[in-house]
């Protein structure tokens, strides 16, 4: 064996992942139908809902993340990008692309709140 042969040799256990949902480390689970009922639901029974679309990532799918006027939320996988602003407008919830806009300052003001009255009843 030359000095070079190992470094062109693979490893036996270190073949790459031939699955198109695998990204980095961790398996991206696809959007199914209990996601787009929990959405329903929310839309359905909270007020002043607005929708926030975020793109793939590393470590995750496109996303639907709902907003209800008090920063109460939801976030679930998506078939994609169309997909979701699609199901905004059947339900007639304005819909962004939260990678241009962000997220909206209610969200981490109910996020801030819920924190400090688990603080307060432990």
């Amino acid at each position: 064996m030359g000095l070079f042969d190992r470094f062109r040799r693979r490893p036996r256990f270190s073949s790459p992942a031939r699955d198109a949902t695998r990204t980095g480390s961790t398996r991206v689970r696809a959007a199914d139908g209990m996601d787009t009922q929990h959405l329903q639901e929310f839309v359905t029974t909270r007020r002043g809902v607005e929708g926030f679309v975020e793109p793939r990532t590393a470590v995750s799918d496109v996303t639907l993340l709902l907003v209800a006027h008090d920063g109460e939320w939801t976030r679930r996988r998506v078939p994609s990008v169309q997909w979701a602003h699609a199901f905004a407008n059947k339900h007639q919830v304005p819909s962004y692309d939260a990678a241009v806009v962000g997220i909206p300052q209610r969200m981490r003001d109910y996020n801030r709140r819920k924190k400090n009255e688990s603080r307060g009843s432990a």
